[in-house]
């Protein structure tokens, strides 16, 4: 039965929810013995868990069909086997009463109410009518044997025939043990308060390391414990048998707080223990006043302004004049408080939609946080180009002065062999003569027959390094020219060309003053020197060229 009511999703709803159902269904103004088909048993059902998931917050909603389908289904298999397609008002009632959640004290003060007089006396032959359908519940989950109806049923709730009120009702039925007939009922009722109990003991049976539910300890064997599902399929280990006295156990104590509770008895400090079930005083309690009841826990849970008119104006009419100088002070105090409770649905509606919009911005930003930057060349392609042609640039460069390295050098070994021919020049005439055809060629040879200097290759590498390095390019030469170049290759290439410059100006000017100082030759010694004179006229462009050479 516990299954049963948590598949259907009835142990979520109260008895009082029921009864407000009820009345929504007008059921509390039908007689007990009418009966209504299918169809408005199912609107009932509609009624009460389209209501439930009103309450319940929209992370725990339910499957409103499914649970419609499992109840109809299941009352109708219990109360309507041969498919009639009608069942009574009482069936209905009771069958709900006794699936539903709630306290169970609550739920026997509807049925007393259902089944007494005006007088608060209970009717034998309603309760026994009570007993004959709510017993068909066990019955449909094949539990007949222990809890079907017989012609005694009633005699062992009640044995002597005499006025039963509501407060010997429900302490014949609070009672340990109850009825046999209705020992399911409490027994459903502790099951649903202690299935989240935890025991850490070790079942003597399955030696299962906890237990959940109930725990039971025999009486008899020592220190002999099973856990709920071992006792109930009647499992026994070792000396224990299951004739032996079992108590139950709904809770877990310590064996601290058991020798505490031992010493506070032996001293006399502790009151003394309260009755297992409440006990209710001689004096006898009223029944459920249902009309009073109901009609607050509608005012309560009830938002539809037009049925809470229909409700005012359908009670006016039925109460008298005296009712009416009331009502319109009530509708206005339940419009008002509506009329709060929407505006409060309103702000928490809007509060709700801001923290959406707050919770959608920081996913944003977070997804942004944890994307990889983005490569240079996507955030910026202006930058990649001009990288790019800084990189062109540098290989041009390089390729440049690999290029006047190479010039440097051929221009270097020209001007030592230059120097080498001005050097070696002797006071005869004959050796003046082949000198200066030499200079001359020598001459001509760099002034008009430079070579040119090659442009620059674009080259595909970054790294682009000079053919030769600058010692390399010093190689074969000698002289001042090599003392010149020989300090490395960060040397300024200016002032090396003006030394060499300055050194072949004063050779040259060393051979005008031999020149001019032999004034005794001969004629053709004259057109030697005029020779001379022209090759050294020759040189002197030569040198201009090497001087701007080495400014620029």
């Amino acid at each position: 039965m516990r299954f049963i009511q948590k598949r259907c999703n009835l142990h979520l709803v109260d008895i009082w929810n029921i009864i407000e159902v009820f009345r929504e269904n007008r059921l509390n103004s039908m007689d007990l013995n009418t009966e209504f088909s299918v169809s408005h048993l199912q609107a009932i059902l509609s009624t009460i868990f389209y209501q439930l998931n009103k309450r319940l917050p929209t992370t725990h909603q339910i499957n409103v069909d499914q649970s419609i389908s499992y109840l109809l289904n299941f009352l109708l298999a219990a109360y309507d086997p041969e498919g009639v397609g009608k069942i009574s008002v009482f069936v209905v009632k009771m069958a709900l009463a006794a699936l539903c959640g709630g306290k169970i004290l609550d739920k026997l003060r509807y049925v007393f109410s259902q089944i007494s007089d005006p007088n608060g006396v209970m009717i034998y032959s309603q309760f026994d009518q009570f007993l004959r359908e709510v017993l068909k519940l066990p019955m449909t989950v094949f539990e007949g044997p222990s809890f079907g109806y017989t012609e005694q049923s009633t005699r062992t709730c009640f044995p002597q025939e005499k006025k039963v009120s509501l407060n010997v009702f429900l302490d014949t039925f609070v009672s340990d043990p109850p009825p046999q007939c209705l020992v399911w009922l409490p027994l459903m009722h502790r099951l649903a308060n202690v299935e989240n109990v935890f025991h850490p003991v070790e079942c003597s049976y399955c030696h299962s390391q906890s237990m959940m539910g109930f725990r039971y300890r025999c009486q008899q064997c020592d220190n002999y414990q099973l856990c709920q599902e071992c006792f109930w399929r009647g499992h026994a280990s070792g000396s224990h048998s299951n004739q032996h006295q079992m108590k139950e156990y709904m809770s877990w104590k310590s064996p601290a707080k058991k020798l505490s509770d031992a010493l506070s008895k032996s001293l006399g400090c502790a009151s003394s223990r309260e009755p297992p079930y409440p006990t209710f005083s001689e004096t006898s309690e009223k029944p459920l006043n249902l009309t009073h009841v109901i009609f607050q826990e509608s005012c309560k849970n009830q938002d539809d302004e037009h049925f809470l008119i229909a409700r005012y104006a359908s009670r006016l009419a039925a109460d008298g004049a005296a009712a009416k100088t009331r009502v319109p002070a009530d509708i206005s105090l339940c419009l008002d408080s509506n009329k709060q409770q929407r505006q409060l649905i309103a702000e928490l509606e809007n509060k709700n939609k801001e923290i959406l919009q707050e919770i959608q911005r920081l996913r944003q930003q977070h997804e942004e946080a944890s994307q990889p930057p983005l490569d240079k060349s996507q955030q910026n392609p202006t930058l990649l180009a001009e990288l790019r042609l800084l990189r062109q640039r540098k290989e041009e460069l390089e390729q440049r002065m690999s290029a006047l390295q190479e010039s440097r050098r051929e221009l270097m070994v020209q001007l030592e062999q230059l120097m080498l021919l001005l050097k070696n020049q002797g006071p005869g005439p004959s050796p003046r003569s082949s000198p200066s055809h030499t200079i001359n060629t020598s001459i001509q040879s760099v002034s008009g027959n430079t070579t040119p200097i090659p442009m620059p290759v674009q080259s595909t590498s970054s790294n682009t390094t000079p053919s030769q390095t600058p010692q390399d390019s010093l190689m074969g030469l000698g002289g001042e020219v090599q003392q010149a170049f020989a300090q490395g290759y960060r040397r300024n290439f200016r002032n090396d060309l003006l030394v060499a410059a300055d050194s072949i100006t004063n050779t040259m000017s060393s051979l005008v003053k031999e020149l001019n100082s032999d004034g005794q030759t001969v004629i053709q010694q004259n057109y030697n020197n005029n020779n001379k004179k022209s090759s050294i006229c020759t040189l002197l462009p030569t040198i201009a060229l090497f001087s701007d050479f080495a400014w620029n």
